[in-house]
């Protein structure tokens, strides 16, 4: 659901940039609570994963597709205020590299997909889980989530779209189409995310920020020997940092984006189906940079889809990576270096 330039007047395009710059602004600092050395280098894994899986567009109905928006997701694997700078990471890669989503539509993008799809994904997420703390209610109340939160932002962009759109709507004909075929959607996604958090949860559970706490209980001995279990109380957190977790997933997000991304739908997504189905799809402008080699996953350049996937991994992996260790919550050791250097 990348919007295009063109989409929105001058007005609700800038307001939407302030939403969106201050969200980032408030989730720069409340990620130093959920970053740290270990969480940090997660943090770009799952900017890079989302850029991958974004790529592959699954069919959902006749002539439309969708993809993964991954604002759920990302929340659930590293945190809310993470999630949304990890999905801003990806949407300013798309925009500056690859022509994917209007630069002057950047602040509804991010507002959008970001924000709007990391509040809902994961307000359903904790809502879910403050009921059952288990690991299968994790994975499901992971498939909610996601599922919701789809949609959710395809109401939000109808909204804003009768708020400023630059053609006239019928509110209630486009919420319906733009609500109908995200629900589609929201299933893919909710499958999708089901299985990645499942499978992290089964590999490394500690490095799922919504499972913490899930750890297996405290076990104590007796001056017998014998084992007793502190009811209530967790096991001490794992803190090994990702280790080979993080070369593994790199792997599996260029294998996606460098492989898979071949045979993904070519279908239009549920937003431009909705547009050409009701008559404003003709309002996208053409992209600023709709030029350059990379541009449309390299078919502006002749560039083979898979090479300019291997080249967006790598780039968003640079840029979250980067960002995150700047942003991580800085250790006693790690200060102590800093004043040793100095």
């Amino acid at each position: 659901m990348h919007v295009p330039d063109g989409f929105f007047n001058v007005a609700v395009s800038l307001s939407a940039g302030v939403v969106a710059a201050a969200g980032v602004a408030v989730c720069l600092r409340g990620a130093r609570r959920e970053l740290d050395d270990r969480t940090a280098p997660m943090a770009g894994l799952v900017a890079a994963f989302i850029f991958a899986v974004q790529m592959l567009n699954f069919p959902v109905a006749a002539g439309t597709s969708g993809h993964l928006l991954g604002g759920a997701l990302a929340a659930i694997l590293v945190g809310p205020y993470t999630a949304v700078l990890c999905v801003a990471v990806v949407l300013l890669v798309q925009g500056f590299f690859f022509a994917d989503g209007g630069l002057t539509a950047l602040g509804v993008n991010v507002t959008l997909m970001g924000v709007v799809a990391v509040v809902v994904g994961w307000t359903v997420f904790r809502m879910i889980t403050r009921a059952v703390r288990n690991r299968g209610a994790v994975v499901a109340a992971s498939f909610v989530a996601a599922l919701l939160s789809v949609p959710a932002t395809a109401l939000a962009f109808t909204l804003l779209f009768w708020i400023g759109g630059t053609a006239p709507i019928e509110v209630g004909t486009v919420a319906a189409a733009m609500g109908g075929v995200h629900v589609l959607i929201g299933i893919g996604e909710g499958l999708i995310t089901a299985v990645t958090v499942s499978t992290v949860l089964a590999i490394r559970p500690d490095l799922v920020y919504g499972a913490r706490g899930l750890a297996a209980p405290l076990v104590l001995r007796g001056a017998d020997g014998e084992a007793v279990v502190a009811q209530g109380a967790p096991a001490p957190a794992a803190v090994r940092r990702p280790g080979w977790f993080l070369p593994a997933g790199i792997v599996v997000a260029a294998l996606l984006a460098g492989v898979v991304s071949f045979y993904a739908s070519s279908s239009p997504d549920g937003l431009e189906r909705v547009a050409e189905d009701k008559g404003f799809s003709s309002q996208a402008a053409d992209h600023a940079l709709g030029e350059q080699p990379l541009a449309d996953y390299g078919d502006a350049g002749g560039i083979p889809v898979g090479v300019a996937g291997l080249i967006g991994v790598g780039v968003t992996l640079a840029v979250g990576g980067g960002l995150f260790f700047a942003v991580r919550r800085r250790t006693k050791d790690d200060t102590a270096k800093d004043e040793v250097s100095a």
